[in-house]
């Protein structure tokens, strides 16, 4: 008998406007012990918020340090989200068939954003609340340039400047990005720079100075902490920019109700940590709260810069030159500049705060992967399913890949989320090269990382 519609599988979750969150999830009302306090880059003593003040708006600061449990989202904000929020959840179903796999695969899909990936999440409400408290320029550093566009948007619909420090490698691998951002209006310049003091240092030092995402902070954190109409706006790392991102993981939650499913693994690419976190913390909460204690979060990040599996867990500075708090992360060292490989949103040396507490804790897992194997699953992924995913996004799909063919190999019928948070659009370069058998794979030598490790500040905690 031919099914009905009703009954036909379904590929393809949406959810109503109504069903967009109403409020953020803060993880840090759920943990055991609080996290570890943000210090004073000069007493090393902890820092108030009248030491932010120069940098936030004072509602950021007060998100960055609050342990409520759930945070109203404006319907100013909400309003704009709805441009693109709810985003679809996909059942993989053409992947799962290339594979051959018992398991259930399902991706949250974030490249339906104007600016094509999950960053305007956090974007439209940093400008936000910027906007409220009367400031009229905000500057930025970006890696691949996705950060950096999220905010460019935003910043034209609420009428302010911006100033983007693009990492210099991404600046010259990605000119449709720079594009992107200046034709929402904001200035974009390659980090390092001579517009800033700490850009002028590290070209006098290297004048070939590939960049880094933190040079590119640094860069930004001078600029605005220089300037009184100027505030500084960062699009991961911060805990306050992980909590905007739970909208991600809290229509997933709704999205796999609607499929009469539970995930069992659920996977995110990590570079700084804001869509790992967006997706993982709300399941994470289930984790912590005893709910459900047999399900796995995995963390990817590339084995070209590799922080939370062989970084150390100690206080550091955000940026290259040590203008930031210092906060206590998993770190390869604030110096460290890593290889120019193609997933420039994962370039930086540590990771947020929040994920690396909870990496140390157990709650989550961590694994690296290397830059061919993840163009690889983003080629099996692009041809099954027919979106091309960003690099960053491709390296959770590595790992998702991996763990389906481990569900075949048990004859495990595990359901597997991942957060697709990007499209590739931009990123054609990067798989040109791969076609052309040009892209190589690049692992820090551990003397490498022992040398960044050794600049450090030495600071207990």
């Amino acid at each position: 008998m031919a099914k009905t519609a009703a009954q036909k599988p379904r590929t393809k979750y949406v959810l109503d406007d109504k069903d967009i969150p109403a409020k953020w999830y803060n993880i840090q009302a759920d943990l055991k012990t609080p996290a570890p306090p943000v210090l004073h880059p000069g007493t090393g003593q902890p820092i108030g918020p009248q030491d932010l003040a120069p940098l936030f708006p004072m509602e950021l600061i007060k998100q960055e340090v609050s342990r409520e449990r759930w945070i109203e989202i404006p319907e100013e904000i909400r309003s704009v989200l709805a441009l693109w929020r709810p985003s679809p959840l996909y059942r993989a179903r053409r992947l799962e068939k290339a594979l051959g796999t018992s398991a259930r695969i399902y991706y949250k899909y974030e490249g339906v954003s104007p600016a094509g990936s999950h960053k305007p999440n956090t974007a439209v409400a940093q400008v936000y609340y910027n906007k409220r408290e009367g400031v009229t320029r905000i500057a930025t550093e970006t890696g691949a340039g996705q950060w950096g566009s999220a905010l460019a948007m935003a910043t034209t619909f609420f009428g302010l400047q911006c100033k983007v420090y693009m990492v210099k490698v991404s600046y010259q691998q990605k000119p449709y990005r720079r594009i992107m951002m200046e034709t929402w209006g904001a200035q974009v310049v390659p980090s390092p720079s001579p517009d800033t003091q700490a850009g002028t240092k590290v070209l006098a030092q290297d004048p070939d100075s590939p960049g880094s995402l933190g040079i590119a902070i640094s860069e930004a954190v001078e600029d605005a902490a220089t300037r009184d109409d100027t505030k500084y706006s960062l699009g991961s790392v911060l805990n306050h920019v992980l909590m905007h991102q739970t909208v991600i993981g809290l229509e997933a939650k709704k999205q796999l109700e609607r499929a009469d499913d539970e995930a069992d693994v659920v996977i995110g690419c990590a570079g700084g940590g804001s869509n790992f976190a967006g997706l993982s913390f709300p399941f994470a909460a289930d984790k912590l709260t005893g709910k459900k204690k047999k399900l796995r979060i995995v963390a990817v990040e590339p084995a070209a810069c590799p922080s939370l599996t062989k970084g150390q867990y100690v206080y550091d500075f955000g940026d290259t030159v040590g203008l930031t708090p210092l906060v206590k992360m998993h770190t390869l060292g604030h110096t460290f500049v890593p290889a120019p490989l193609h997933a420039g949103g994962l370039r930086y040396h540590g990771m947020a705060p929040l994920v690396c507490k909870l990496y140390d804790e157990g709650v989550i897992e961590a694994v690296a992967v290397p830059q061919i194997a993840t163009f690889q699953a983003a080629m099996t992924f692009a041809r099954a399913e027919g979106i091309i995913p960003a690099p960053e996004s491709a390296h959770a799909i590595r790992v998702a890949i991996d763990e389906a063919e481990r569900c075949k190999r048990e004859g495990k019928r595990q359901a597997i989320l991942f957060n697709l948070s990007g499209h590739g659009h931009f990123d054609l370069g990067a798989y040109e090269a791969y076609l052309a058998g040009k892209l190589s794979d690049y692992e820090y030598p551990a003397e490498k990382i022992a040398e960044a490790l050794r600049s450090v500040p030495n600071v207990r905690g």
